[in-house]
């Protein structure tokens, strides 16, 4: 994710909390969704579709906190 921004998201999960959670939390779903597409964790499309949302959300947070930080 994001592979442009490596030393950036290196460095601010060393220093940002709240970055450190949305990237972590971004991580977990990305995982969750994988068990749930191959059946390791039952699950309907609606409960994958929901996930993804979630996921997308996190990742458009990350971008901008991303776009900032490379901006100052």
């Amino acid at each position: 994710m994001f592979p442009e921004y490596r030393d950036l998201i290196t460095d601010l999960k060393g220093r940002d909390a709240h970055f450190t959670r949305l990237f972590h939390r971004h991580n977990e779903l990305d995982h969750e969704i994988k068990n749930m597409e191959i059946g390791v964790t039952p699950a309907g499309g609606m409960a994958i579709e929901q996930l993804k949302k979630e996921k997308l959300q996190l990742k458009d947070q990350l971008y901008t906190i991303l776009r900032k930080a490379s901006a100052a």
